[in-house]
């Protein structure tokens, strides 16, 4: 039966023009609904342990449909840090031990399951739990401290008690974020089992509505980026008629490429964050109004995604729970270095290899941040100048100013999506040695450009050099790392131009 049920899935898939991995997904997480119907209806202020082993019990559940018996990895993990948290205690060695552990055995599943495509297996789901276990051991370890040595954050997030086997597995195999998140406390998840997240107390909460709005947001960007992923794919980046097209194609095929392709994350987060709204962890109290606010998982702002024009609104309305995670668990702890570059650097190191361990994701962070600082540096200039000020300033140009900076923004988006996308260093690298591509090259210019035009302003302006220099040199020792960064990938492109160049002669030789 379960063989036939294989093949009725392979075969809807093919229909669909999907991959069965992918349709397991998208039912997975459409699972989630019923899943929470359940639960409200049934089981909202019941006994505690009843919720816990119904959430484990339907998460793993969803991780055998997915994965068949390589749920085990996850399996394996939960217990193994239910373990260090009773043995080891509110301890930082726990903490150290738990970090080397869940990070090893992600790692480890990278190498040995890696390949030059995106596929849907074991470690998808484990890289969105290894999160979750190093945070619930973080926060465990700040519920041994007294209270005036925690942050107000911190204090919120501190767990108190000690949990049990049942109550640990639950909040990992929760099913509403267990295969593409959100993020989400251990002190959150013990309100929703207590029935405390709830907008009315003591009442099932309110938000049947909500959780409707981002499920249909959620199916509309599914149906768009199905319409359009037959036109739009990351193979035809590395095809010989991509390369053959003009710069202004292929500037334009990377601009749309770009922001369709982050439309399939967009899905499934909206998706899932119906699931955690549906079922209540989803509340986040009352704004000023008295109204009560659903966003407590939310890892997109899609208006905002939509509509701003700069780098930085993107990745602010993008990937939000994790972002929060990774500063609340790894920059803030960092405050030790005295260093706020040195954290930041060290927090999207980790950012990359949690994402994996291909050269793509490392080359798409440090893109990103080259290009925000180019961002701000435009910023800067613009402000501080009076002509470019009233020259923005002025309304009948600011439509024309706005489109500009749109396209602008998702062309480079899209130029840093490159090789996160395409993972390895000889497809991605064969985008960026592209003599029409020369986007990269720009981009560390403008840098350059940008220094000496806000020296000339300084100058013209009357300030004082010295002060100015100060002033504007300030983010530029970053801006230098980066630089060396360019100069060794030019160096390395050149290689490995060289070496496909030798190679072609020796086969034409032969």
């Amino acid at each position: 039966m379960a063989a036939g049920s294989g093949r009725g899935l392979a075969q809807l898939a093919e229909a669909l023009g999907s991959s069965e991995q992918a349709l397991r997904l998208i039912l997975s997480i459409l699972m989630g609904y019923p899943f929470a119907l359940f639960q409200r209806y049934f089981l909202f202020q019941k006994e505690t342990y009843l919720i816990h082993l119904y959430n484990a019990l339907t998460g793993l559940s969803i991780a055998y449909f997915n994965f068949g018996m390589q749920f085990f990895h996850s399996l394996l993990c939960v217990l193994i840090q239910f373990l260090i948290l009773r043995l080891m205690g509110r301890t930082i060695t726990a903490v150290f031990t738990t970090f080397l552990f869940q990070m090893t055995y992600l790692m480890a599943g990278y190498y040995f399951t890696a390949t030059e495509h995106y596929d849907i297996k074991w470690t998808m789901p484990h890289c969105v739990l290894t999160l979750k276990l190093i945070g619930l051991a973080i926060d465990y370890y700040d519920g041994g401290k007294d209270l005036e040595f925690l942050t107000p954050e911190q204090r919120r997030f501190a767990v108190r008690g000690v949990p049990t086997l049942l109550e640990v597995s639950g909040f990992s195999y929760f099913y509403g974020a267990f295969m593409v998140g959100p993020q989400f406390s251990m002190t959150d998840y013990q309100k929703l089992a207590r029935g405390e997240m709830t907008d009315v107390q003591g009442q099932r909460p309110n938000s049947f509505v909500p959780a409707l709005k981002r499920l249909s947001l959620g199916l509309f960007f599914l149906v768009t980026y199905t319409l359009s992923s037959p036109y739009i794919s990351d193979e035809y980046l590395i095809s010989d008629d991509y390369m053959e097209k003009p710069f202004w194609f292929r500037c334009g095929y990377i601009l749309i490429w770009g922001k369709i392709i982050l439309y399939k994350y967009v899905t499934c987060w909206l998706v899932t964050e119906g699931v955690c709204i549906l079922v209540g962890l989803g509340y986040n109290g009352k704004d000023q109004n008295g109204k009560p606010m659903w966003d407590a998982c939310a890892n997109m702002k899609v208006w905002l995604y939509e509509t701003t024009p700069l780098f930085t609104g993107t990745i602010a309305s993008f990937n939000i729970n994790t972002n929060a995670w990774v500063a609340r668990y790894i920059f803030k702890r960092l405050k030790f270095l005295g260093n706020k570059l040195l954290s930041q650097a060290l927090a999207l190191f980790f950012l990359a290899i949690w994402h994996g361990l291909h050269s793509g994701y490392l080359v798409c962070f440090q893109m990103e941040l080259l290009i925000v600082i180019v961002e701000r540096q435009v910023i800067n200039l613009v402000r501080d100048s009076p002509p470019l000020s009233t020259l923005a300033s002025i309304t009948a140009l600011q439509p024309i100013f706005y489109v500009l900076q749109q396209a602008n923004h998702w062309m480079f988006m899209g130029y840093s999506l490159v090789p996160f996308c395409l993972f390895t260093w000889d497809k991605w690298m064969k985008v960026f040695t592209s003599p029409k591509q020369t986007i990269h090259t720009t981009t560390l210019f403008s840098l350059l450009f940008l220094f000496l035009v806000q020296l000339c302003l300084l100058i013209l302006n009357r300030a004082s050099l010295f002060t100015g220099v100060q002033v504007y040199l300030f983010p530029w020792p970053r801006v230098v790392l980066h630089l060396i960064i360019g100069v060794a990938l030019y160096s390395q492109i050149n290689c490995a131009t060289k070496r496909k160049a030798k190679k072609s002669r020796v086969t034409a030789k032969r």
